[in-house]
């Protein structure tokens, strides 16, 4: 494994993602309006900012430790690999939120975590490695409940799942499918 570089930029995030969450709570939330407010010029920013935003301490908690754990399950393809797939996985899940979510304003780190936890899938998919194999069945059998954030729920960004999901698969298809592809051929 090749996590050696990825893992004081994991804590980094997580840590970015703690502070900003102080400022927002010592600030009775004021740093929420920079979250993806779709089909808006000023909702754009929030393509960048929201998986760095959450509405409560409770609900960064519940998405800090996915967040680490996923990192790291994809920390093992090399520090490029990772953040090339973070950021690809921000910027094509929140465009997608962005030009379809409600009107409403979508924070938090979780359209992100549904990103990462379909790419170690898709992944493994592509790769037909054993350990890719064996890392997505870690996620699946770690994460499998992700699932249940697919549905509708008042409060929640289901958008944001899906739209991470789906990232999530482009991603992996477009990171690991030219492998498949020369092996057939």
């Amino acid at each position: 494994m090749r996590s050696g570089k990825c893992l004081p930029v994991i804590f980094v995030l997580a840590g970015i993602m703690m502070l900003v969450q102080l400022v927002n709570t010592f600030t009775a939330n004021s740093l929420i309006p920079h979250g993806i407010i779709p089909r808006t010029i000023s909702g754009l920013q929030g393509i960048a900012f929201a998986p760095f935003l959450h509405g409560s301490i409770r609900h960064l908690l519940s998405n800090l430790v996915p967040f680490v754990v996923l990192s790291w399950l994809i920390s093992n393809e090399g520090f490029e690999r990772y953040v090339r797939v973070l950021v690809l996985i921000t910027m094509l899940g929140g465009i997608l939120v962005w030009l379809v979510g409600r009107f409403s304003i979508h924070v938090g780190a979780s359209g992100l975590i549904f990103g990462l936890w379909t790419y170690v899938l898709a992944r493994a998919w592509f790769q037909r490695s054993l350990v890719s194999l064996l890392i997505a069945a870690i996620a699946l059998f770690g994460y499998g409940g992700l699932i249940f954030g697919f549905l509708p729920l008042p409060g929640i960004s289901f958008e944001s799942h899906i739209a991470g999901a789906m990232a999530g698969i482009v991603v992996g298809w477009i990171m690991h499918s030219k492998r498949l592809l020369a092996n057939a051929g």
